[in-house]
């Protein structure tokens, strides 16, 4: 393929064809990668839910986002902050397993504000609370906050790509419904 061009999907709109891994980082053409999620997929509630939960099970964070980003835009309005927020939290824990500990903080923190105000209604078997908790405690141990850290910095930068705080995103995935871990 010509790497000089930008690729195009069918309408013509930019799609990178490149193939990716499984934190969703591009890899050079022609190499295998990881298959990527369908965009605009309607699913109802319970298979988001289950297809998320499966995908980051695998260590597939960027790509349970994609499910989450396909509710949150097809879902009714009521709905919307619940799925952005579980999105936000997907994309924070993509940015910790990629070594982006300041970023993977900041999103891990916006998607649990996001998601706080469900906390009594528990949405689909949603553990809200324990969700919340999750993401806030592991934004902790990725950036924690003090001197340097990006946990008060609330631009949109990808600063802070310390390899240390590197985390594995199958070990740290979350349990979306009540019942099951809470993280790692």
């Amino acid at each position: 393929m010509d790497e000089s061009r930008r690729d195009r999907d069918a309408e013509g709109r930019a799609r990178n064809a490149r193939p990716r891994d499984g934190l969703g980082r591009p890899l050079p053409y022609g190499t295998p990668g990881v298959e990527r999620q369908p965009e605009g997929v309607v699913r109802s509630p319970d298979e988001t839910v289950r297809e998320a939960q499966r995908l980051l099970d695998a260590g597939m964070p960027f790509h349970a986002h994609e499910v989450f980003e396909d509710a949150w835009k097809s879902g009714p309005e009521a709905e919307r902050e619940l799925w952005r927020g579980l999105a936000q939290m997907a994309v924070g824990l993509t940015h910790s397993a990629r070594g982006n500990a300041a970023g993977g903080a900041r999103l891990l923190r916006r998607g649990a504000a996001a998601v706080a105000d469900f906390r009594d209604a528990e949405p689909y078997g949603i553990g809200v609370d324990r969700l919340v908790d999750w993401a806030r405690e592991l934004a902790g141990r990725v950036d924690p906050p003090g001197p340097g850290s990006g946990a008060a910095d609330t631009g949109a930068g990808d600063a802070g790509t310390g390899g240390a705080r590197v985390v594995d995103a199958a070990a740290e995935a979350p349990r979306l419904r009540s019942g099951g871990r809470a993280g790692g």
